[in-house]
């Protein structure tokens, strides 16, 4: 998020937890990368109240991208955004006003959005959007329902919300879905060397995945905008929504290899969230919420909801099938969520 937002040439401020003698030589790396990019890194504690009263002062938008964990300690940034009170609903400049009604003229919508989004991008840089976005980043959990390990979860982020909508601040939330080199190394286990592949249910249902570069691209992108203060914007793209058998059988068709398919009927995946200790249980809601359910796709899109890729048209997203050639050659990491 922080390259995303430098790359795109916002002046970016980073609030991180302080350095230590125990910091790890990574954490130290990537402090001095994002400095020697022009970052100011201020180190603190969501407590300091004052000190990120004065950061917020100095900036427009605040996104917080807190380890679930800490989520409902959101409300410290809502406390501060309100005192420091320059993060507010304003009208918009005549500027603005003039390019949300341009009319279509002899283009095509494809093109028209193209010009529409080039004059948006114009906008930002002279008139910054005043903006929270909260630690979301997942699925949309006000309009869906989760087996009780995920729901608990869901309900913490569900509060935070309400809590800024009480509050006035102007928001966006995002809504990424499937993070997606996390969930192909969790799917696939490139890094492996196995015959087997993991199924979760039929393997018939679709989920909508998202490179989590483009999560950031889309997101520096989705903070500046008019268009999305106080909606929710769902990163939903044609391309990438697909079933564990299609994705299998592409990543097949890449490495030359044929895997041998070990299901786990819908019922022993609710059992396990029923029996497996935590973290282990939201685990398990996830995996049958996402990929047995098919929850993420099983809703249609409201009048305060936004596609990310269909409000910037002339961003080239990567697809699932770049993102496994990518994983031929030198695959990202695998990782774990932390719950």
């Amino acid at each position: 998020m922080v390259k995303a937002s430098i790359k795109l040439g916002h002046p970016t401020f980073v609030f991180a937890r302080p350095l230590t003698p125990q910091s790890t030589l990574n954490k130290i790396n990537l402090h001095k990368e994002f400095q020697s990019s022009g970052v100011t890194i201020i180190q603190g504690e969501l407590k300091e109240h004052e000190k990120i009263v004065a950061i917020l002062r100095q900036v427009d938008i605040v996104i917080s991208v807190l380890p679930f964990p800490q989520v409902p300690d959101q409300i410290h940034i809502i406390e501060a955004i309100k005192v420091a009170s320059n993060i507010k609903d304003g009208e918009l400049p005549n500027k603005m006003v003039e390019v949300a009604r341009t009319k279509r003229r002899g283009c095509g919508s494809s093109e028209f959005a193209c010009k529409i989004s080039c004059k948006l991008r114009e906008y930002y840089k002279e008139y910054p959007q005043k903006r929270f976005l909260p630690s979301e980043f997942g699925v949309e959990e006000d309009r869906l329902s989760f087996l009780p390990p995920f729901e608990a979860c869901l309900e913490k982020k569900r509060k935070i919300r309400r809590a800024v909508e009480a509050s006035g601040i102007p928001y966006t939330y995002v809504s990424a879905n499937c993070f997606g080199a996390y969930f192909l190394n969790y799917l696939l286990r490139p890094h492996e060397q196995h015959e087997d592949v993991t199924i979760y249910g039929s393997g018939e249902a679709k989920a909508p995945f998202t490179y989590e570069e483009d999560i950031a691209n889309y997101t520096i992108r989705v903070a500046n905008d008019p268009r999305t203060c106080n909606k929710m914007v769902i990163y939903k793209m044609q391309k990438n929504i697909l079933s564990q058998i299609e994705l299998i059988s592409l990543w097949e068709k890449k490495t030359g290899k044929y895997f041998k398919k070990v299901h786990v009927p819908e019922e022993e995946l609710v059992k396990l969230t029923e029996t497996l200790p935590f973290p282990d249980n939201v685990r398990a809601s996830v995996l049958h919420s996402v990929f047995v359910k098919g929850d993420l796709v099983n809703y249609e899109l409201g009048e305060n909801d936004l596609e990310a890729s269909s409000l910037y048209p002339d961003y080239k997203y990567t697809t699932v099938d770049q993102l496994l050639d990518v994983f031929l050659v030198d695959p990202p990491k695998p990782a774990l969520a932390t719950f």
